[in-house]
This record gives structure tokens, C-alpha cells and sequence, in this order.
């Protein structure tokens, strides 16, 4: 036999990585990361986390970059959906902000008795944002606030009862959450993201200000 003439076989192809790994490689967006972030709310509240468990879950939902990164943050939680293929209820937080608000060289105030939105993003150039949300009207229990400042400051303060939490980047500059765990089953969440260059995003509870008659605020706008 003629070895010279056997037929050489071709080198396998690679084979394309299988659908679920492509969709695991997808870059996270931040309506992504906020429905993950729903579902340990709701895990937390109904006692299947604990806070120590909910606040280290929570930091790596907005450090994570892919949706792969996400979906074990919930595995092991009933009614996780898988991360590429979002069902979005009511209340849930939008990918686009509800209001922007801008100062560049100037100054943004949103206080006193207002209904902020589902997602606000603040830009402050040189400039200062100032979101007081101590007497603020809750129609919403889950609120994200993106922060950009640039040479300028955007200061979040939020009532004592609610939880605050958040994470974000200060490049030569400083991004600072106080962060809040509230007593009260069912408390809104206030959310706070986004970056800091050389200058100042600060979150922080307002001292002596609550959210009053809570429960039977959330039961009449959330319609629980």
C-alpha cells in the first residue's frame, strides 16, 4: 500500500463556541445589571440572603462587565431568568434615564417634595448637582442615580429608613457612598453609579430625615 497516496486528513476546524457561551461573552448593560441587582433585593428580603451575602453579591453586579459575570450572582435564587433574555416588570429600571440633569459651569438642584424617576443621570462639568431626596415623593422602590463629574461635584442625600448603596470610580478624583442597609422589610433602594474624574460624587443619608408612614406609602404607589 501506498502511504504516499492516502488521503491526508484536513485538520478539524474549530468549532464556534456553543450559543451559550457567545451570549455569556456579551458586554452587560445597565438595565442588566439592575434586574440582577432586583432579584437580591427581593432575595434579601424574603430572608434567602443574608445582608453580609447581599452587599458582596451587589458590589460584584456593578463591577461585572458580561452577562456571563452576572447569571451566577443569582443561580441559586428562585425565579432567576438568564441574563440574555430580560422580562422586564413594572417598576423595573430603565436602560435610559427618566431625567438628565446637567450643570457645566453652573448648578443643577432637584429637593423639597418631588417624584424623582426610575433612573436619573447627573453630569456635572465644572459644575454642581445637588439630588436631595429627603423629602422626595417614593413612587418607585428601586432608584438608580448615574453620577458623572468631571472638574465638578454631584452630592445624593437620601432619608435614614431607606438603603443606599452603590459603587462606582474616582480617577484623581473621589466617589464616595455612605452605605445604608435599611431595618424596614420593603424599604426603596436608592442606587448610585457611575465615575468621578478630578472631581466629587458623594451619597450619603440626610441626618434626622426619614421616609414617613412608609409601608403605607409603598402600598399606595407601588399597589402592593
Amino acid at each position: 500500500m501506498d502511504l504516499q497516496k492516502q488521503p491526508q486528513g484536513s485538520p478539524e476546524a474549530t468549532p464556534p463556541p456553543a450559543p451559550a457561551a457567545a451570549e455569556a461573552e456579551l458586554r452587560a448593560s445597565d438595565a442588566d445589571r439592575d434586574r440582577i441587582a432586583d432579584l437580591l433585593r427581593d432575595a434579601l428580603a424574603e430572608g434567602r440572603l443574608t445582608a453580609e451575602e447581599h452587599s458582596e453579591r451587589i458590589d460584584r453586579v456593578y463591577a461585572a462587565r458580561t452577562l456571563g459575570e452576572l447569571e451566577p450572582l443569582v443561580r441559586d435564587l428562585p425565579g432567576a431568568r438568564p441574563a440574555q433574555a430580560p422580562v422586564p416588570g413594572p417598576g423595573a429600571v430603565p436602560a435610559e434615564p427618566d431625567e438628565n440633569l446637567v450643570a457645566v459651569f453652573s448648578s443643577a438642584v432637584r429637593k423639597g417634595r418631588w417624584r424623582p424617576g426610575r433612573r436619573t443621570h447627573a453630569y456635572a462639568v465644572f459644575g454642581n448637582v445637588e439630588i436631595d431626596l429627603s423629602e422626595a415623593v417614593f413612587e418607585y422602590q428601586h432608584i438608580v442615580v448615574k453620577a458623572f463629574s468631571v472638574f465638578g461635584n454631584v452630592e445624593v442625600t437620601v432619608p435614614e429608613n431607606v438603603t443606599l448603596r452603590g459603587s462606582g470610580s474616582g480617577v484623581l478624583g473621589n466617589f464616595e457612598i455612605d452605605h445604608l442597609e435599611s431595618g424596614e422589610p420593603g424599604a426603596p433602594v436608592v442606587q448610585i453609579t457611575g465615575v468621578a474624574v478630578l472631581g466629587n460624587v458623594e451619597a450619603k443619608p440626610k441626618r434626622g430625615s426619614v421616609l414617613r408612614d412608609l409601608h403605607h406609602k409603598l402600598r399606595k404607589y407601588l399597589g402592593s
